[in-house]
């Protein structure tokens, strides 16, 4: 359930499907959980809650980070109503109690399923402004048994989250800690032959579960979209 990796339609990708032939000759993919093992269920229900706010050109992410630190210190009395209410202007939310995670994203995107994610949303007329969530279980109890960011990252963005037909840059990988909670977040760009999409991604590990956002548009569009887009990754957590 890696990758933001299905296409549904000519315009709608998220990224690639997962690719069946790792090289075995990359030892951090080799690391990586075995991510060619996706279930065939659709995005489920969760528990989630849109809040409809006036859209703002400029939200600070720190606001974001707030909530978010917010919802973690009290999750467990915390309600899809509160974790709305957290949600920047501008911004719904996402939170999933039962596979343990949260995230902010532009208001107006629309669920879609798609196979392999947890939960997929996309714009209806940037159909490349998209977030997806995938998860699949893992024996590694932290990202560094996988690699440092760059090779995690560079692993992901090269064999998982582009097609073979892609040319793919890794712009840059760092890690982040937020809540005593470790999460790798990464910036790239892939290049396909009707159009390039500039992505950002972040992963974790917790409770034996490996987690992949990754969130992207346009390139014509990124200069428009790059900061509500920040803010998503910044905003995504573990519970």
């Amino acid at each position: 359930m890696y990758a933001l990796g299905v296409q549904a339609g000519p315009a709608l990708s998220f990224a690639a499907s997962c690719a069946n032939s790792l090289s075995p000759r990359d030892s951090t993919v080799n690391k990586l959980p075995k991510i060619c093992k996706l279930a065939s269920r659709p995005c489920t229900a969760r528990a989630s809650s849109s809040v409809s706010t006036e859209a703002d050109s400029s939200v600070g992410r720190r606001e974001a980070l707030a909530g978010v630190a917010a919802l973690v210190t009290g999750v467990l009395s915390s309600n899809n109503s509160a974790l709305a209410a957290k949600a920047p202007k501008g911004y719904a939310a996402i939170l999933d109690n039962a596979d343990g995670y949260a995230f902010f994203y532009p208001f107006g995107w629309q669920e879609v399923a798609v196979k392999g994610q947890d939960v997929a949303l996309k714009d209806v007329i940037e159909p490349l402004e998209s977030v997806s969530v995938s998860i699949i279980k893992t024996d590694k109890t932290s990202l560094q048994e996988l690699g440092s960011p760059e090779e995690v990252a560079k692993a992901l963005v090269e064999k998982v989250l582009s097609s073979p037909t892609q040319k793919v840059n890794l712009v840059s990988a760092k890690e982040k800690t937020e809540n005593d909670r470790t999460y790798y977040q990464f910036e790239f760009v892939a290049k396909a032959k009707n159009f390039t999409r500039h992505a950002l991604g972040a992963v974790a590990i917790k409770d034996g579960k490996f987690y992949t956002l990754t969130t992207g548009a346009n390139e014509r569009r990124w200069s428009k979209m790059e900061d509500k887009l920040r803010l998503v990754v910044d905003s995504f957590t573990t519970l």
